[in-house]
């Protein structure tokens, strides 16, 4: 009998037991891939994140204040397709793209690890 990978879900958050939450499926996958996407990595203009790893991340705040046209769109989605190449390798990008609601800017993707399959919001960018 084979059992689902289980995990520890991020953010941090705890559940009812007092222990940290921890999720499988549709949720552990897009656990897994927001700390990628939201985990700044290093790039030209930043030392990385993780002292220990500073590589590790999309550099998803290259995009901030930007410009919401069809050039951000499609660096989004290169950026957030290396970066799930790199780190997570069994999962897939489906879909991804760059929403404006007043002035937030949202990347919403769908990624596909196996037959789960999660969607998820990244904030690029928050309104004043």
């Amino acid at each position: 009998m084979s059992r689902a990978p289980q995990n520890l879900l991020v953010p941090f958050r705890r559940d009812r037991k007092r222990d940290f939450a921890t999720g499988t499926g549709a949720e552990l996958l897009a656990s897994k891939v927001r700390q990628v996407l939201l985990t700044e990595g290093a790039t030209p203009y930043s030392t990385g994140e993780l002292p220990w790893r500073t590589s590790f991340g999309a550099g998803l705040s290259r995009l901030r204040h930007q410009r919401n046209d069809t050039v951000l769109a499609e660096l989004a989605r290169v950026y957030v397709r290396d970066a799930l190449a790199r780190w997570l390798p069994g999962v897939h990008l489906v879909q991804v793209r760059v929403e404006q609601e007043a002035a937030t800017l949202t990347l919403r993707a769908r990624v596909r690890e196996g037959d789960t399959t999660a969607d998820f919001d990244v904030p690029l960018q928050r309104g004043p």
